[in-house]
C-alpha cells in the first residue's frame, strides 16, 4: 500500500484546513501513475495541481479521476492551525495500516518537521526509510492527493458549491473516514 498525503489551506487564517491520506493499494500504483499521466496529457496539462488550474480543467480531471480505485482518508480543521502539530496529531490517529510500502508527503518540509513524523511511525512500527517528502512533479499519485485536498476545503468553505458539491458527493464514495 502506497499512502500519499497533501494538504490545503493549512496558512490560512480563515475558513478550513485539511489533510488528506490517499491509500493506493500495491497492485494498483503503477496503474494509477499512468492513468494520471493519460489524463494531463488528455487535458495538455503539464502536471494537475489544484491552486494554478482553471475550473474548466479541474472539472475534467476531477470527472477522470473519480472513476480510478483508491481510497481516502480526510481531516478537516478549522483555521487558524498549528500544521505541524496537526499533521502530527492526525497521523497518529490516521495511519493505522501495517501493509504499508511508502508514505510520500507533498513538498519539502523541514529537517525537524520530517523527524516528528519519523517518531509517529516509528511509535507504529512502521520504517522510517517509508517516508519520503517529494514534489509533486516527482510521482503522479501525489496529484490525486492535491485534488481531493483541493476539493474538499472548497466544499467545506463552501466556495462555488454549484460546481463543487456533485464532485464531493461522488468523492464520498472513497472516503474511509474523514474528522472535522
Amino acid at each position: 500500500m502506497y499512502i500519499f498525503i497533501d494538504e490545503s489551506g493549512i496558512h490560512k487564517s480563515v475558513d478550513n484546513s485539511v489533510y488528506v491520506l490517499v491509500y493506493i493499494e500495491t497492485d494498483n500504483y503503477d496503474f494509477l501513475n499512468k492513468e494520471i499521466l493519460k489524463i494531463e496529457k488528455e487535458l495538455k496539462i503539464k502536471e494537475f495541481h489544484w491552486a494554478e488550474t482553471v475550473w474548466v480543467i479541474k472539472e475534467k480531471f476531477i470527472n477522470k479521476v473519480l472513476k480510478l480505485d483508491f481510497n481516502v482518508k480526510i481531516a478537516v480543521f478549522d483555521n487558524p492551525i498549528k500544521p505541524h502539530l496537526e499533521l502530527e496529531r492526525i497521523l497518529s490517529h490516521m495511519l493505522i495500516e501495517k501493509n504499508i510500502d511508502y508514505v510520500y508527503i507533498d513538498g519539502k518540509k523541514p529537517k525537524w518537521y520530517e523527524r516528528k513524523i519519523k517518531n509517529i511511525l516509528r511509535s507504529k512500527n512502521i520504517s522510517v526509510h517509508k517516508l519520503k517528502t517529494v514534489k509533486s512533479s516527482q510521482y503522479p499519485c501525489i496529484r490525486i492527493a492535491d485534488m481531493v485536498a483541493g476539493l474538499t476545503r472548497s466544499f467545506y468553505d463552501s466556495k462555488n458549491l454549484n460546481k463543487i458539491e456533485k464532485y464531493y458527493r461522488r468523492l464520498v464514495k472513497k472516503i474511509i473516514i474523514t474528522v472535522k
